[in-house]
C-alpha cells in the first residue's frame, strides 16, 4: 500500500446538503494517514490525496487553530 491507497470506506461530509444542487465530497483514511477527497457527485472525475500533515493543517485551519509558522 502506499500514500494513495484508501484503506477505509468513502463516506459523504456531514455538511453536505440535501437536493439536486448540493455541493458535497466524500472523504476517506489513506494508508498513511491521510485523507482521499473526492467530488460525491462524480467520483470518477478523481481524487485528491492529503498527506496526515497538510490533513490535520487543514482541519485545524476550519476549526480556527492557529497554523504552523
Amino acid at each position: 500500500m502506499n500514500s494513495r491507497t484508501a484503506v477505509s470506506r468513502f463516506r459523504k461530509s456531514s455538511y453536505s446538503g440535501a437536493g439536486e444542487a448540493s455541493e458535497c465530497v466524500e472523504v476517506a483514511c489513506t494508508a498513511d494517514g491521510g485523507r482521499a477527497v473526492r467530488d460525491s457527485k462524480d467520483p470518477a472525475r478523481g481524487t485528491a490525496y492529503f498527506g496526515a500533515g497538510a490533513w490535520r493543517e487543514f482541519v485545524n485551519g476550519l476549526a480556527g487553530r492557529p497554523l504552523p509558522q
